[in-house]
């Protein structure tokens, strides 16, 4: 019986077949919206660990429940000073990466 050897790849390597190279278009905007999604599910994290519910949690920060839900279960349409009140209101900290041409800058 004649056995086939199965072809293993990385993840990476997925992602460049099915998504894009890193640096395309659909790569970039795959990368963000994964991002932004795990960035929503740290926010309704925490907020479950505060014991709040969406709209004590809204209450904080000056904003409806919808606008919470919004945020976690996506935090695309969300603005810095949003995310930035939101992570305040539950008392964690937050700390910024930023990559500028080959340097590394971290923002605390």
């Amino acid at each position: 019986m004649e056995t086939k050897e199965i072809k293993t790849q990385t993840l990476s390597e997925m992602k460049d077949k099915y998504i894009g190279k890193t640096g395309t278009k659909e790569r970039d905007m795959y990368e963000y919206e994964l991002r932004m999604d795990v960035l929503g599910k740290m926010i309704k994290s925490a907020r479950q660990e505060r014991h709040l519910t969406q709209e004590e949690l809204g209450q904080l920060i000056g904003v409806q429940k919808a606008q919470i839900s919004k945020l976690e279960s996506s935090a695309n349409s969300a603005t810095i000073d949003t995310i930035i009140k939101v992570f305040k209101a539950l008392n964690a900290e937050v700390n910024f990466n930023v990559k500028l041409e080959n340097t590394f800058v971290e923002l605390t």
